[in-house]
């Protein structure tokens, strides 16, 4: 589908890239000639993904742990990924979500989700921005959001407040780092599942049809995920700014993604809060 040096090039640094859609993004980048960095809080995990995308296509595939919710921790990594040369792509991906009812969550359960997926997108992004600034090197921020930007969603609303912030965040830099050179966009998907996400957003008890309800009738591949990040970072993308690409099927068209659960039970609610305290 690309040409194979589309990001022949390009330092890529990819949070919470040791697992999931990162991972799989990653994969795809190294495939098309970049160099990668992937951080997250588990090093084990890093370095067994960067093991394995380096058997698979050779290059260069750096770790490094970080707890992207210390902003102290953010801008020591920044400081030791500038320390061999300047990076070129950040992708915010790192977040945390499960589903609850709103008024049981607690201010650490809240905390626990706004942390990594705004404060550490923000973060992220001023520690990256501000580097690049100060050198005049031109840059490219893509973060990872969700449909829950256009349509709201009940029973993750933190995590949805916390992806239309930085959806905010998105439109605004567009504007004022465009003249630096510096492009920031993004990626609204819809159902790509992974071990993680699934197990704290479609655990047992949901919708066993809810793919099918999808007006393509399935789930997103990985592939296609990583597909439209490599060409939105890419130099091909260089006139795209400040705007949220949709990969959803066209589910959002249809609904929210939450309304079967307006049909959960106090007691189907009571097991899954029981469930997530012991996880």
């Amino acid at each position: 589908m690309f040409e194979k040096s589309l990001l022949k090039g390009k330092r890529i640094l990819v949070t919470g890239g040791g697992s999931g859609l990162g991972a799989a993004m990653g994969r795809r980048f190294v495939e098309l000639g970049a160099e990668l960095i992937v951080c997250g809080r588990r090093l084990e995990l890093l370095e067994a993904t960067a093991a394995q995308i380096r058997s698979e296509f050779g290059g260069r595939v750096g770790v490094v742990r970080c707890d992207v919710r210390d902003g102290a921790a953010v801008d020591a990594m920044m400081d030791k990924v500038w320390g061999d040369a300047p990076l070129d792509v950040l992708v915010n991906n790192a977040a945390a979500t499960f589903i609850a009812q709103t008024e049981h969550l607690s201010f650490r359960a809240a905390d626990a989700i706004l942390a990594p997926t705004l404060h550490g997108a923000m973060y992220c992004t001023l520690a990256a921005g501000r580097r690049w600034i100060e050198a005049a090197h031109k840059g490219v921020v893509l973060s990872i959001l969700s449909t829950s930007t256009i349509t709201g969603r009940a029973f993750t609303v933190p995590s949805a407040m916390a992806k239309s912030a930085i959806l905010a965040m998105t439109k605004s830099l567009a504007v004022e780092w465009g003249p630096r050179g510096i492009r920031t966009v993004a990626i609204a998907p819809g159902a790509f599942p992974t071990p993680g996400a699934s197990g704290q957003l479609r655990p047992e008890g949901r919708d066993e049809g809810w793919s099918a309800k999808n007006p393509l009738g399935r789930v997103g591949e990985h592939g296609e995920l990583a597909d439209l990040a490599s060409f939105l970072i890419s130099d091909r993308a260089g006139y795209i700014n400040g705007e949220m690409v949709v990969q959803d099927g066209g589910a959002h068209l249809r609904s929210s993604g939450a309304e079967d659960l307006l049909q959960w039970t106090d007691a189907q609610w009571q097991m899954q809060r029981e469930a997530r305290s012991k996880g």
